[in-house]
């Protein structure tokens, strides 16, 4: 595990990363996590006394790595960008995204659907399980089914799915 400090950041306008919440992870305390590793990796850990896990460490493109902190995170925190926080993290080895049981029996009645699923980064998977998952009402989660499982027949990612389903509105 390796502590050290990090500052709460925000982008601005930067395409899909306006307005994440975030905090840069340096090239040299990635490396210390999981060495020689260039793409995305989950992490536990602490931030200020608050437990965290399954966290991605997203590249940045310049060595560097993003931690990047949803609004519920960020509430029990409580902090503000600029915030310093301590931090205490090690790779999640244990991270698992559990599929849900009507998702899976729905992808195995496609040629390729279950395979181009399980070829997504975990943190597309996640997406999709997540956003099946908050279905309020039946239909909405049959709808949303069949529009993932329509997705991984194209072999489209989350937010190709998402660009693909509103421009047939």
């Amino acid at each position: 595990m390796i502590k050290f400090e990090g500052i709460i950041k925000q982008f601005g306008v930067k395409g899909e990363k306006t307005n994440w919440t975030y905090i840069l992870i340096s090239f040299d305390k990635a490396e210390q996590l999981k060495p020689n590793i260039k793409v995305s990796f989950r992490v536990k850990g602490i931030i200020n006394h608050i437990a965290i896990s399954g966290k991605a460490l997203i590249p940045y493109g310049d060595g560097n790595y993003l931690l990047v902190l949803n609004k519920p995170l960020i509430q029990k925190l409580r902090v503000s960008l600029n915030d310093k926080v301590q931090i205490a993290l090690e790779e999640d080895k244990d991270f698992k995204i559990e599929i849900p049981e009507d998702l899976e029996m729905c992808l195995d009645d496609t040629e390729n659907g279950k395979e181009n699923f399980f070829k997504l980064a975990p943190s597309h998977r996640k997406y999709y399980i997540n956003w099946i998952n908050e279905a309020k009402t039946e239909p909405t989660r049959v709808k949303r089914l069949s529009q993932t499982v329509q997705a991984m027949e194209l072999n489209m990612s989350y937010g190709d799915m998402v660009r693909f389903n509103r421009e047939k509105k």
